[in-house]
């Protein structure tokens, strides 16, 4: 008798904790976070949407300017052309940054976010631990201002 009602207090405990655990993990399945896309870029839903605090003008054209030059310009030349001494050959096309027909893909937001994660193959370091965000918003301005019109 005394095992029944320890197993049936033990079910009572256990049945709240379960619906609760079932309840957390649907609520986290429905949040959407950043996501790999089938590039390898890891990119939150909204990155398209996403602008830049910042109002581009000479000194913030500047800023990112020496910040290409400083991190970016190494792979993607100093034209942004995917020229620089350390390019991937093999996607010579895909870091240029002056084709025009890239830009659609790559509004500000996506680019922050691309130069914020970085991603594996083909290689783009991620600079979130080494670039404030301004330092970033101020490079995706200027690597935009590249791009042919």
């Amino acid at each position: 008798m005394r095992r029944s009602r320890i197993l049936l207090y033990s079910i009572l405990l256990l049945i709240p904790v379960a619906v609760g655990t079932a309840a957390y993990a649907r609520a986290a399945a429905d949040t959407p976070g950043p996501q790999k896309s089938t590039s390898g870029w890891t990119l939150p839903p909204d990155a398209a949407d996403t602008k830049s605090p910042l109002t581009v003008d000479d000194k913030v054209l500047a800023i990112g300017k020496k910040v290409f030059t400083d991190k970016c310009q190494k792979c993607h030349g100093q034209k942004g052309l995917g020229d620089g001494p350390d390019a991937d050959p093999d996607h010579a096309e895909e870091m240029n940054l002056t084709n025009p027909k890239r830009a659609e893909r790559n509004p500000d937001g996506v680019v922050f976010y691309k130069v914020m994660n970085g991603r594996r193959s083909p290689k783009m370091p991620a600079f979130k631990d080494e670039l404030s965000k301004e330092q970033v918003w101020s490079v995706v301005a200027y690597a935009q201002s590249l791009r042919k019109k």
